[in-house]
């Protein structure tokens, strides 16, 4: 889900930065003093999850968690991801640093609407909510970041149409596995009387 250096136009690299930068002004600002270990916490899942790829046809998918993590967060998902991001980049070359606006843009903002889909269900508490808020989240994280990936690359060029929609196509079993993912930690949280949403 990385796109590399290299790979994009100038006006989207400025693009990604920009919506970015909005976005990483408004999580700041929303992070409390009580919510910084749990930001730790999902950028270092987030981390951590990214970095175990499955070969699929010429691409690779791994989970990507930022729908749960934009669930849990709400716009504190930007800082949480831009950090797991940068340590990515620096450390393993995932991706790059001029593509690190867009990278962050592609999985945060669907974090955020992941946040505004499900809170209410998160709310509710009940077995059947937290269930669909994983499902609703993992649907939303996954396929709207594969279409912003999928979309940049089509904007580049013919060349890249048919790596697009495998790109999108791969991330199907994803979702499928996080929807698991996502309702077993919400009813986990549920069960241990953790604060779920912010």
């Amino acid at each position: 889900m990385h796109i590399s250096e290299g790979v994009l136009p100038g006006w989207c690299l400025v693009a990604g930065w920009v919506l970015t930068a909005g976005g990483l002004y408004v999580g700041l600002k929303s992070i409390e003093g009580k919510e910084v270990p749990k930001t730790a916490l999902l950028s270092a899942a987030f981390f951590v999850a990214s970095l175990i790829h499955i070969p699929v046809g010429i691409t690779s998918v791994h989970l990507l968690l930022n729908g749960l993590a934009g669930a849990l967060l709400g716009w504190a998902v930007f800082p949480a991801l831009f950090v797991a991001l940068l340590f990515q980049a620096l450390l393993f070359q995932f991706g790059g640093i001029t593509v690190l606006g867009v990278n962050t843009f592609n999985m945060a903002f669907p974090g955020v609407v992941a946040y505004y889909a499900v809170k209410h269900l998160l709310k509710m508490r009940s077995r059947t909510s937290l269930i669909t808020a994983g499902v609703v989240a993992a649907v939303i994280g996954v396929f709207l970041s594969a279409a912003f990936l999928s979309l940049e690359l089509v904007s580049v060029g013919s060349s890249f149409t048919e790596t697009a929609k495998l790109a999108f196509l791969a991330h199907v079993p994803v979702a499928v596995v996080e929807s698991f993912v996502n309702a077993f930690v919400f009813l986990y949280f549920k069960k241990s009387d953790i604060q779920l949403g912010v």
